[in-house]
């Protein structure tokens, strides 16, 4: 037995309602740089999404769909829904920029110490010429 429209409309806006839940921790965990959540967090969003299109395949392939237009209350259960879908998709967008923000912050602060590092290993030749050596005073015997 199949489900009929208002369970599939139900559970469909449910789980948005999680997805909007969870986009609001992934951000949370962006600012607070948790790495191992963000990753988790990734993880549970792409598995909601998913559910939400096949929950949207099932809809759409519902034998009564033509109801989500002819009745005002399904009509405004799928304008909500709508709302909800507009909602996480701006979100995921802020995710994402700060995302970018913070890779792009990473890689500055990899690239001075990289800088650093180079500059407390490098050292002359008898010529002087600048070289840099990785076991500057590591192979001492004395």
């Amino acid at each position: 037995m199949s489900a009929s429209l208002e369970q599939l409309l139900s559970l469909q806006q449910a789980t948005l309602v999680s997805l909007s839940r969870l986009l609001e921790q992934e951000k949370t965990a962006i600012v607070e740089r948790k790495a191992a959540d963000i990753a988790q967090l990734a993880n549970e969003k792409l598995a909601l999404i998913h559910k939400v299109q096949q929950q949207d395949h099932q809809i759409a392939s519902h034998a009564q769909r033509q109801r989500l237009v002819d009745e005002a209350t399904l009509a405004e259960q799928v304008t909500q829904i709508k709302a909800i879908v507009t909602r996480c998709k701006a979100i995921n967008e802020v995710n994402g920029e700060a995302l970018q923000r913070a890779q792009l912050s990473f890689h500055k602060l990899n690239n001075l110490f990289q800088q650093s590092r180079g500059k407390h290993q490098m050292t002359y030749t008898s010529e002087g010429m600048a070289q840099n050596i990785r076991s500057l005073g590591t192979n001492i015997k004395a």
